[in-house]
């Protein structure tokens, strides 16, 4: 294993190679040794960018929700455009895409890891699952405002079947992830009786 590799952007590319370790082998796959491996260079190389190991993890996982953060804004812009159950389904595909779900149990399998994530931002212990709570719960409401859900819809109900059961969903990937079809049709399960209950029906319908 070469020991001399220039890293350019050092910081991305040990992400990019402890992305493709979880992806590949796991959460207790995951080693300082085995991300320098995969990244092809040096040991001492994590460690001239990070003060230890978990502060290396905790930094990929808040890089990650902040990438999430990104991609997880245009559920919003959709609100009171196409339908409802379409705009919940493909944010969740995304809020649970291949490695948020990688993240996850990397985050439960270190004590450390949580308290370092705790200190550094509100909700941080489990930061892809609060990311995703934050997105879905602000659509909710947008869309509430708008009369595409019922008015007396409870929204942290809703959000938390639809996170929780998002997750569990996406978590059994055995032989892959569900297809649009098998989340759609758990999306509409949860919004159902929340749509029906709309108050005037002068609104577009799911």
């Amino acid at each position: 294993m070469p020991t001399g590799v220039h890293l350019r952007d050092a910081r991305q590319q040990l992400f990019d190679a402890a992305e493709r370790v979880l992806l590949r082998d796991g959460p207790h796959a995951l080693t300082s040794r085995a991300v320098t491996d995969e990244a092809g260079c040096a040991k001492g190389v994590l460690h001239r960018h990070f003060s230890d190991f978990d502060a290396f993890l905790a930094d990929l996982v808040l890089d990650r929700a902040a990438q999430l953060e990104a991609q997880t804004g245009a559920l919003r812009e959709s609100a009171g455009t196409g339908t409802v159950g379409d705009n919940l389904t493909g944010a969740l595909t995304i809020l649970f895409g291949p490695i948020p779900v990688a993240i996850i149990p990397l985050i439960t399998f270190r004590d450390e890891l949580r308290a370092r994530l705790r200190k550094a931002t509100p909700g941080g212990g489990i930061a892809i699952l609060a990311q995703a709570t934050t997105a879905v719960s602000a659509y909710l409401t947008d869309e509430r405002e708008r009369g595409r859900i019922a008015a007396d819809a409870d929204i942290d109900s809703l959000t938390l079947s639809l996170v929780g059961g998002g997750h569990l969903l996406f978590t059994d990937r055995d032989p892959g992830p569900p297809t649009t079809a098998v989340v759609d049709k758990f999306v509409s399960a949860v919004i159902a009786d929340a749509v029906r209950r709309r108050p005037t029906a002068s609104h577009p319908m799911l």
